[in-house]
């Protein structure tokens, strides 16, 4: 290799190790301060999505004529768009504001009635008689919410318009029927410039 390219392949790494060390810069914002830097679905679109949902979820007739407050649990949310989405998150943001209405009971997912029940079976052994817990007196659901997330991407020339819909239903844990079918959906118009070389 001659001279002129070693040195003309040094200083190509000097200067992506430069272009590397530029000064980094934070700045806290407030939680509810909305920022959409990508346009990818973000943590407003979850907590929006939940809020409109389940407000609406509980002003129908359902609630009323079920004659008693019903129990509800959030089942699985599927996510079936094109980029990845922290359902759990979103499902933390309807069981929040589910149980925060003050109008259903709500009890755990699966994983957190197994962490229970371990605790029951260690308190057989290991707890007093007078605050050892029983088992078999768990709240069943009554009604079961899950859903799916899914996009629509259009794409051309740096401009992006992308759809989210949500759809989350309430079914029946007793006869199988939906109780309440509810959607959601956003639209996002992104435009990205084209990198400057």
């Amino acid at each position: 290799m001659n001279k002129g390219l070693i040195v003309l392949a040094g200083c190509a790494l000097a200067a992506a190790g430069l272009a590397g060390c530029g000064d980094t810069s934070v700045k806290r914002m407030d939680v509810e301060e909305v920022k959409d830097i990508s346009g990818h679905w973000n943590d407003t679109d979850s907590r929006l999505v939940a809020e409109e949902m389940i407000r609406d979820c509980l002003s129908r007739p359902w609630l009323s004529g079920f004659g008693k407050q019903p129990t509800v649990i959030v089942g699985t949310v599927k996510n079936q768009s094109h980029e990845h989405i922290a359902t759990d998150t979103f499902t933390e943001d309807l069981q929040r504001e589910l149980i925060n209405s003050g109008k259903v009971q709500f009890v755990a997912s699966k994983g957190e009635r197994g962490d229970v029940r371990d605790e029951r079976l260690d308190q057989d052994t290991n707890s007093s008689e007078d605050t050892r817990k029983a088992h078999g007196q768990e709240s069943g659901a009554d009604f079961m919410l899950s859903g799916i997330i899914s996009s629509i991407e259009d794409t051309e020339g740096g401009k992006t318009v992308v759809l989210y819909q949500t759809n989350l239903k309430l079914l029946n844990m007793t006869t199988n029927q939906i109780a309440w079918n509810g959607s959601k959906k956003i639209k996002k118009f992104v435009k990205r410039s084209k990198a400057g070389w």
